[in-house]
């Protein structure tokens, strides 16, 4: 509501106008890049935190690089290229856990609580968590890709494809948000939200096409492997980042992030307003 005040009166009365939708849509904004501030702020006082997520990515890249690389063998593939695409993804996936918990955290110390009761838009909660967590994900992206490049990872396809995988990831990161912070409102705590996120993302991720052929799994695996959100945008950054034909599977990669979207975000936004 925006109050005006109506002149030539002697004692002005206080009218109420009710704000367009522009209106409300540029303040919602307003709400959400506070919000994503306020997180991005927590993140820089806990650096050890930070620090731990990005080194976990960096060790799996190491370790299947010179522990398991050598004895798995994907006809067509140099190995260090054929992981990078499964870790970059894992990491996505393993990084929206962060939105759970974030949110379990707010939840169980009473600050949804005290932002319901600020003159503020409702889904600045959901989208602050889901942004920061996004600029959190793009850091630790970075830093594997120097490790990557640091240990014989090439992407062939060139620049412009590499970048346009780093959106996709993004862009998944941010559709798995959706999912998770419905897990951080459903749960007693912090640490369950954490528990419950895990049996999700390890069949997705392990089975998937990330660090194996998919064709060297049982048959009764491989109906799932190809046919997941995990392995769809797996294989459609291997196609941006080494080349080969990408249409199909950028197609599938994207309709699978904004299925989830779709269908996840109106839980979320749903279970928020019970909830806080």
């Amino acid at each position: 509501m925006t109050t005006i005040a109506l002149p030539g009166i002697a004692r002005r009365t206080a009218v109420h106008v009710p704000d367009g939708p522009t209106a409300r849509a540029r303040r919602a904004l307003k709400d959400g890049l506070v919000v994503t501030e306020r997180n991005l702020l927590a993140f820089t006082r806990t650096p050890e935190a930070l620090f731990f997520m990005t080194l976990q990515p960096i060790m799996f890249v190491v370790m299947f690089r010179y522990v398991f690389g050598g004895a798995i063998h994907i006809p067509g593939f140099d190995y260090k290229n054929y992981m990078m695409p499964g870790i970059f993804v894992q990491t996505a996936a393993f990084g929206s856990v962060g939105t759970a918990v974030g949110m379990a955290e707010d939840l169980h110390k009473g600050l949804l609580e005290r932002f319901r009761a600020l003159p503020m838009a409702r889904s600045a909660v959901l989208v602050g968590r889901s942004a920061a967590d996004l600029v959190r994900g793009l850091l630790v992206i970075v830093a594997m890709t120097g490790v990557g490049l640091a240990v014989g990872f090439r992407p062939k396809a060139g620049i412009i494809p590499f970048i346009a995988s780093i959106g996709l990831l993004l862009l998944f990161l941010h559709a798995l948000s959706w999912g998770f912070s419905v897990i951080g409102l459903i749960a007693p705590n912090s640490e369950t939200a954490q528990v419950m996120a895990f049996p999700v993302l390890f069949p997705l991720t392990f089975a998937s096409s990330a660090f194996v052929s998919v064709q060297s799994m049982p048959g009764w695996l491989q109906a799932f492997a190809n046919h997941q959100p995990v392995s769809a945008v797996i294989d459609a950054s291997r196609a941006l980042m080494l080349g080969g034909p990408t249409s199909k599977h950028v197609i599938v990669a994207l309709a699978w992030c904004l299925g989830i979207v779709a269908v996840l975000a109106p839980v979320a936004v749903y279970r928020y307003r019970r909830t806080a």
